[in-house]
């Protein structure tokens, strides 16, 4: 509902500040409107608001402060209030947070931005020269549109100064236009694209669903390779098609360049942009667009989920299981989950992509909550790729190498065939577990299931679950041999060294977040890759995601078992999920691939599901498992984290808090440990968790803040709730 407000009216804003609540202030000169974006007197600051109703009263009203103006911008939507609200009531974060994430736009109060422009003049120029001809031929081309000076000469060929000296005859024109303009229109018409007969049909699906103009979710699920891109955006399109706006987010900023080539050529315009790679001043315009509805379709980071649209109508998140979803700092959310909430707001549909979902989406498509569609074919003449593992027990390697004899030789043979190999380590998203090299075996805790990790700085192996911990063992528990415990997993740039010594004429690429420093230049090394300029690839988690090497025909998943019965109940379903992925990555051309994995658990069930294909089978039997324990998504969970520089207060206080659960018990809830968490220290600040277990219908919220209440916090002491934890760091 939209308030009107009179000039000294009492309103209650509530501002990005970290106050835990909204204020009270007199209306300006001119009044305003609920939803406002305004500027307020804070103490001697002047700082930014939302007018979020009336005020409370009850007080002195001449005592209180005005209003200093109100911003020129698209007042914040009621959708987009009770979307914030309602984000916060879950993730029990304040509202000054929230508010934060919605207003992060770099000169929100700032006046209309100003660019200069070029376009086609009425002179002519004292002569002609093939550079000038090449200027004014880009103009008339597209029929008189303006462009800024780099683009006119970038399409032109030529250098700045040719079109400064056009500018001077009157050839060009040269004029100041806003920066804040509306994107290109894009045009929902046919796809370019020739669909099979079964992504018609999952895009038919998809885009009935967008018809109703109501709030759905739909599960696509699709083999890797098998066009999940092309069929959503037929939803896409067909939600432009019906006048709404649409965003599709991505799980990695190196995904981006490649999907707008893909969206160019499908509605023959790019989209707005939105995510940490995109400068300031195109924030700006995105923000501002997507508000003033001058932005048909963004693409974006999990943050876009809060741009004020203003009719959102198709919400895609694709590789949906991936656990960049989940902000892991600040504002604890999962976009994923936070995109359904925002979308059954909006009366919108939402579309989660993957080859391998998560057990979240998987349990609530099987009990009817989302639609499924499948895809079950790869595009083309591809095919999926054949799968072996290698027993790495028989392997017989010393404690410094990670390529097996039969990894070797595969690699040799694709690189002598002019293909491609990729050597994939598994090393982002797991806690180190300790393995023996002889028998396999992974040393478990003695009170609860989880595997116990190395905390190098103790010399002791800890369990995250429960905190107990015991010395590293000289000897295999389960097989007695000495001196075969080791920490699973290489580093890059440790099997970039055993590459070289391997293969010495093989050109190899290292391909890892990690190791560039801009989404440019990561995007220009995946470029290259593709082209064939690389014979083996040493590749991290970014491997798995989205990309196409067509030349790849071989994939060696170095370590395997990291992950396999980790400290992390989702340990099984992410390698599993992974597995599967980055396998994918092969023969995705017309030469068929081999994915090979290395192992020392063979028989594992995650493993053996990898190979087979079973993923239902998986899916069913990790669901068992995980409604059996009571934990997500057959229960609830909260991670608590306390830091501090004092190791001994923040024991004591995490000791005090579990000594009080006496809110958490009257809903049937568990608390575990104090435990120090699994990265202990961070920037010199000791961390220590506790974990909440509840049914699922458990008001846990409610209860969480009622428990954490009855403890007053020293002030060098933080405290942080994370509902549906997705890392237990």
């Amino acid at each position: 509902m939209i308030e009107h407000f009179h000039e000294s009216d009492l309103i209650s804003v509530l501002t990005a500040q970290p106050i835990d609540r909204a204020l009270d202030y007199k209306a300006p000169e001119g009044g305003c409107m609920t939803g406002a974006f305004v500027e307020v007197p804070l103490g001697p600051r002047k700082v930014l608001g939302v007018v979020w109703g009336a005020g409370d009263g009850g007080y002195d009203i001449s005592k209180v402060r005005s209003v200093i103006r109100v911003l020129d911008a698209v007042p914040m939507r009621a959708d987009m209030r009770e979307f914030l609200s309602r984000a916060g009531g879950y993730t029990l974060t304040p509202m000054s947070a929230m508010v934060r994430l919605a207003t992060r736009s770099p000169g929100l109060g700032d006046p209309p931005a100003m660019q200069t422009i070029y376009r086609r003049g009425t002179g002519e120029p004292d002569r002609w020269t093939d550079a000038r001809r090449r200027v004014t031929e880009a103009l008339d081309t597209y029929g008189g549109l303006a462009f800024t000076l780099k683009e006119l000469a970038e399409m032109a060929g030529v250098s700045t100064s040719v079109i400064k000296g056009l500018v001077k005859q009157g050839v060009v024109a040269e004029e100041a236009s806003p920066r804040d303009t509306a994107y290109p229109r894009l045009d929902p018409g046919e796809s370019p694209y020739s669909l099979t007969k079964e992504q018609s049909v999952a895009a038919q699906s998809l885009t009935d669903g967008v018809a109703t103009r109501t709030y759905g979710t739909t599960l696509l699920k699709g083999v890797t390779g098998s066009g999940k891109t092309e069929v959503y955006l037929e939803a896409v399109g067909a939600c432009l098609a019906a006048g709404r706006q649409a965003l599709v987010l991505l799980p990695e900023i190196a995904l981006t360049a490649e999907f707008l080539n893909r969206v160019e050529a499908r509605f023959g315009a790019r989209p707005a942009e939105w995510h940490s790679g995109v400068t300031m001043t195109e924030r700006r315009r995105a923000w501002r667009m997507v508000g003033e509805g001058g932005a048909q379709l963004v693409v974006g980071a999990r943050s876009a989920l809060f741009l004020p649209f203003r009719d959102l109508g198709l919400i895609v998140v694709d590789e949906e299981h991936d656990t960049s979803y989940k902000q892991e700092d600040g504002v604890l959310y999962n976009a994923r989950d936070m995109a359904v909430l925002r979308a059954s707001i909006n009366g919108a549909q939402v579309v989660l992509a993957s080859a391998t979902p998560s057990l979240e989406s998987w349990a609530n498509a099987e009990a009817g909550k989302y639609r499924r569609v499948t895809l079950t074919s790869r595009f083309g003449s591809a095919v999926m790729p054949e799968l072996r593992a290698i027993d790495m027990r028989e392997a017989g390697l010393p404690s410094d190498r990670w390529i097996s004899p039969t990894l070797e030789k595969a690699v040799n043979e694709r690189v002598a065939s002019g293909e491609q190999a990729l050597l994939f380590l598994n090393r982002r998203g797991y806690a180190p577990v300790t393995i023996c090299r002889a028998c396999g075996h992974q040393i478990g805790c003695d009170n609860c299931d989880a595997r116990l990790v190395e905390h190098r700085f103790l010399k002791r192996l800890v369990c995250h679950q429960c905190g107990e911990s015991k010395p590293i063992p000289e000897k295999c528990p389960a097989c007695d041999a000495v001196g075969r415990l080791a920490p699973v997993g290489p580093g890059v740039e440790r099997l970039a060294e055993e590459v070289q010594m391997l293969f010495p004429d093989a050109k190899t690429s290292v391909l890892s977040s990690d190791v560039f420093g801009s989404a440019r230049a990561l995007k220009a090394e995946i470029e290259r890759i593709a082209d064939g300029d690389a014979d083996i690839i040493i590749g991290t988690q970014i491997v798995a995601k989205g990309h196409n090497f067509p030349h790849l025909t071989l994939v060696g998943v170095i370590d395997a078992d990291l992950g396999l019965q980790g400290s992390d109940l989702r340990a099984a379903e992410r390698t599993f999920q992974l597995m599967r992925q980055v396998a994918g990555r092969a023969g995705r051309a017309e030469k068929p691939g081999t994915a090979l994995l290395q192992t020392y658990q063979p028989a594992h069930p995650v493993i053996g599901a990898i190979l087979s294909g079973d993923e239902e089978d998986f899916w069913k039997a990790e669901a068992a498992e995980r409604k059996a324990a009571g934990v997500p998504p057959y229960g609830r969970m909260a991670g608590i984290v306390l830091s501090s520089t004092d190791v001994q207060e923040v024991f004591d206080i995490g000791r005090l808090l579990a000594s009080k659960r006496e809110p958490l018990s009257r809903i049937g809830a568990q608390v575990f440990g104090p435990a120090a968490a699994p990265i202990a220290r961070i920037r010199g600040r000791h961390r220590v968790r506790l974990l909440v277990k509840a049914d699922k219908a458990a008001p846990l919220q409610e209860a969480l803040a009622a428990w954490v209440a009855q403890v007053k916090l020293p002030n060098n002491l933080r405290l942080s709730i994370d509902i549906d934890p997705q890392t237990f760091y």
